[in-house]
């Protein structure tokens, strides 16, 4: 198996395990309030991560001053993709929620040339151009099935964007590992603090079991993702983000009964279309 075709079925791994997680959180934040969910499911992420550190014979957390204050910067966009995501995946089905992030890829090219005066040509900014334009499909804003949910979405990929270019931003020498559990603290910590103000309700066992999954899931997302992109060409397995829409669909309809409707399938495509056109441009020009 070629290191390309590993990294490629990593991907979609990776895409098939945080779908898994956003779906069960989709079904027990319609009982549990979300910000205890957050918490338990925090809890079980950091007992996960802690086994990890431990397995991998420890992790450095000591971080220099540049990096904590990148580290505090990516906090915040992680904090802020967590509220903003879980709290539109409640009320909007899994598939509308997830077709809207496919624009992902062009909102970090956008905000690097932006922040980082990375140069992007016209035929890159046409892409980006084309696919916000599918995303407006998608939301459908001034139609009458626009809401407000969506608009969430929108920032919830705006704050991925910032937490992915901070994680650039980095120094190479830290950890992954300690990326990850500060970035699962800051959640778990907000969700303790904002989850007073919710309530608090009895959990059943199979949603207590629901949330230890998606803690699973998570920690199995993560990995995954980092495995992929050390193990193959970033221009050959990044494509295979987008497989995330297939496994939302499909989990969306079994668990929920939920489909999208054919206009958000058409602005998913042109999304899809745009970030695979911008990905082929980068490669071409050696960026990717």
């Amino acid at each position: 198996m070629s290191d390309n075709l590993r990294g490629a079925l990593l991907m979609m791994a990776a895409m098939a395990a945080f779908t898994g997680n956003d779906t069960l959180l989709k079904a027990v934040t319609a009982e549990v309030p979300l910000f205890q969910s957050i918490v338990i499911r925090g809890a079980v992420t950091l007992v996960l991560l802690a086994g990890l550190a431990w397995a991998r014979g420890g992790v450095r957390l000591r971080l220099g001053p540049r990096d904590t204050r990148i580290v505090g910067l990516r906090s915040v966009g992680e904090i802020g993709a967590t509220l903003a995501f879980l709290s539109a995946l409640q009320h909007m089905p899994l598939a509308n929620l997830s077709a809207i992030m496919q624009s992902l890829p062009l909102v970090v090219t956008l905000m690097a040339a932006l922040l980082f005066r990375e140069r992007i040509g016209w035929r890159r900014l046409t892409a980006i151009a084309v696919g916000f334009a599918g995303v407006l499909l998608i939301i459908k804003p001034g139609g009458a099935a626009f809401d407000g949910w969506s608009v969430l979405g929108v920032v919830a990929m705006g704050c991925v964007a910032l937490r992915d270019l901070s994680t650039r931003s980095l120094s190479p020498g830290v950890p992954s590992l300690a990326i990850t559990i500060y970035s699962a603290l800051a959640v778990t910590a907000l969700g303790a603090v904002l989850a007073p103000f919710q309530g608090w309700v009895a959990v059943t066992p199979s949603q207590l079991i629901s949330l230890a999954g998606a803690g699973v899931f998570l920690i199995g997302g993560y990995q995954f993702i980092i495995m992929a992109m050390r193990v193959g060409d970033v221009s050959a397995v990044t494509p295979f983000r987008y497989t995330s829409l297939l496994f939302a669909i499909i989990l969306g309809w079994i668990t929920f009964g939920q489909l999208p409707d054919a206009l958000t399938l058409v602005g998913a495509g042109i999304v899809i279309a745009s970030g695979l056109f911008m990905l082929r441009r980068e490669r071409q020009l050696g960026i990717a």
